[in-house]
């Protein structure tokens, strides 16, 4: 979990760590590329989906193809989950 007032990048550092940026908005460069970002993983991990259960729906797949497709499913919800983490810091906390 990160500190009040630090967005989680969609991005890791080279060892795997987070990053983190300290913005009081969401109109900076770096905060707009985060979100675009974002957007390409999304749409990213629909492909992957869609390309995961055509493996899996096809009989014939071999151990080589869905090893592939898990992987690549697995990478694709690593990057969901980080988006849903920082998406869920960003929300307000309600009022009292």
């Amino acid at each position: 979990m990160s500190a009040p007032g630090l967005r989680l990048l969609p991005w890791a550092t080279p060892e795997g760590k987070p990053c983190y940026l300290s913005t009081d908005g969401g109109d900076s460069k770096l905060s707009q590329l985060a979100d675009d970002v974002e957007a390409a993983q999304l749409r990213s991990g629909e492909q992957v989906l869609a390309g995961a259960r055509a493996v899996l729906a096809d009989a014939k797949s071999g151990e080589q193809a869905i090893r592939f497709a898990l992987a690549r499913a697995t990478e694709s919800l690593e990057d969901v989950m980080r988006i849903a983490v920082s998406r869920g810091g960003r929300v307000p906390e309600p009022e009292a």
